[in-house]
């Protein structure tokens, strides 16, 4: 849905959208599928949002967005502006703007995850979990994240290549002992063709305490090939304890294929053993052996329309016996150890 309105000088144009999506699910955390199971109605991330863009002249346009959460299932606290929310300037040479929105880490490959965003995205495993908005305290861990006080510039494409830089200010935010953290994240991306690769990288300073440095790198891969397309990322995060360095590597495989309305999708991801000090441990990883896991995951799409899709999976991560990953939206409370499943029926529309 699109509104303008103007003086005899400028033009304004903004944009409603939105997507509605919520699944049906039976769940399991426990080690024996018959001692703890839910049955459940999920929201999956709906959103409302409105955007839009002014044209200043000299190839220069004012932009704007403000995005918020539905909460689909319950109705119960609705926000107007906590999720992807900026101002900005687009000009030949890029687009720079300011508020609270997805790191360029986070970005570079979330779309290769067919499941992003629902209970069996990735972000289990990949990127220590997921912080849909978050400041430097709030969140200490997570390299999927949208971030508050955020600053980002995205280059023009040039030949099929771009990039992204943002820097987080500290904002009067204060960490352990004092510290006072803040965030660095970049990305560059070449999409040509039948191929698409990232390479990404993000800094967090302070954030275990005063002089340590968090940081991970990601990179990323698509092919598309007739009905189908391979995807698939590495990661590899360290993290400066107090105790001495944490390290965690992780990989993401994917792949779908056309039917007619059909996409079929399949995935498997998976976290290695933490690598570090005895009990040094930063949200999910944790140091030492059988601390690691992976999460596949099988299911459908049919579409019914161009915004309107059913949708079915079932999803499981197998935690090692000293690891407790969880499904990063719509977590179930994963003991050690436990091995959690889902199986989801879903609808989704989008407009």
């Amino acid at each position: 849905m699109a509104l303008s309105a103007g003086t005899a000088h400028a033009q304004s144009s903004v944009t409603i959208y939105g997507r509605l999506n919520v699944s049906l699910e039976h769940a399991d955390a426990s080690r024996s599928p018959r001692d703890r199971s839910i049955d459940r109605e999920s929201n999956n991330r709906s959103v409302i949002g409105f955007r839009g863009s002014e044209d200043l002249g000299d190839g220069l346009q004012a932009v704007f967005q403000i995005e918020g959460s539905l909460a689909l299932d319950t109705g119960v606290g609705p926000s107007l502006a906590n999720r992807d929310t900026r101002v900005g300037l687009q000009s030949p040479y890029g687009l720079v703007f300011l508020g609270h929105w997805g790191t360029p880490y986070l970005l570079a490959t979330s779309t290769l995850d067919p499941w992003y965003p629902t209970t069996a995205g990735y972000m289990a495993l990949m990127a220590n979990g997921s912080g849909p908005t978050v400041s430097h305290t709030s969140n200490t861990a997570s390299f999927d994240r949208r971030q508050q006080n955020i600053v980002q510039y995205w280059t023009p494409a040039w030949n099929g290549v771009t990039g992204r830089i943002a820097y987080a200010l500290n904002d009067g935010e204060v960490g352990p002992n004092g510290s006072r953290p803040d965030l660095w994240s970049a990305s560059v991306a070449w999409d040509q063709g039948p191929w698409n690769l990232s390479l990404a990288h993000e800094a967090h300073r302070d954030y275990q305490g005063p002089g340590l440095t968090d940081s991970a790198t990601k990179l990323g891969a698509a092919y598309r090939f007739g009905q189908g397309r391979l995807a698939g990322a590495f990661e590899h995060l360290r993290y400066e304890t107090p105790l001495g360095a944490l390290t965690r590597d992780a990989f993401f495989i994917a792949a779908t294929w056309q039917i007619q309305r059909f996409n079929l999708r399949a995935s498997f991801t998976h976290a290695a053993d933490g690598r570090g000090p005895a009990g040094a441990r930063v949200g999910f990883v944790n140091a030492g052996a059988d601390t690691g896991s992976r999460q596949w995951t099988l299911g459908a799409d049919y579409t019914l329309s161009p915004r309107t899709g059913l949708y079915a999976y079932v999803s499981r991560i197998d935690n090692q016996a000293r690891a407790a990953y969880d499904f990063a939206i719509n977590p179930l409370g994963v003991g050690i150890g436990e091995k959690p499943t889902v199986v989801a029926l879903g609808l989704r529309h989008s407009f």
